[in-house]
């Protein structure tokens, strides 16, 4: 299991432009429909929490994943299997880079590669919306959240911990609402 873990996150690792976001839809193959380990739901709540936690969002789906399939060695596996091939083709690029980067054919790479790395983080963002099912609230609080981010410079904190606050807040309301509702069918 370690060794299928490992593997699958370093070929997503070794694979992937345009980094964390982007490997989403290949992690989401590999470990939802292609190995069926975790669910649809379940994936979707680790992306949540990988996004709002500290650190890389490889890096930390592949800590949830390789907890969930193999317990704290499995983390340490998917980890590693995430962060090895990149950081190695990094360090290749770098040392090659530097020489080449005033090569018309180089500069004509990265301008292609850079709108296939948009439709890479621009696809997990929409299957999120759908399979959420994001109504007209909460598409407005996306739309909101993305121009307050985007345009206005706040930073994705404030946006975390309002959305934080907005959450407990609707969730104590409609048990609120529950709990009068049911107090009134007595």
């Amino acid at each position: 299991m370690y060794w299928k873990l490992f593997i699958i996150f370093a070929k997503i690792g070794a694979f992937t432009l345009g980094g964390g976001v982007a490997m989403i839809p290949l992690i989401e193959r590999e470990v939802v429909y292609k190995h069926k380990w975790i669910d649809d739901e379940d994936f979707l709540d680790m992306i949540s929490i990988a996004q709002s936690a500290p650190g890389l969002i490889a890096v930390n789906v592949a800590i949830f994943i390789g907890h969930r399939i193999a317990g704290i060695r499995g983390s340490i596996v998917a980890t590693i299997g995430s962060v090895v091939p990149p950081f190695i083709i990094i360090l290749l690029v770098a040392a090659v880079f530097t020489t080449f980067k005033d090569n018309a054919a180089v500069q004509a790479v990265f301008k292609g590669i850079r709108p296939a790395v948009v439709a890479l983080i621009a696809a997990p963002v929409i299957r999120m919306a759908i399979k959420n099912r994001l109504n007209w609230i909460t598409g407005a609080i996306a739309v909101a959240a993305t121009v307050l981010i985007a345009f206005l410079k706040i930073s994705p904190i404030w946006i975390i911990i309002t959305a934080i606050f907005g959450g407990l807040v609707m969730a104590f309301s409609r048990q609120d609402r529950h709990n009068h509702k049911k107090e009134a069918g007595k």
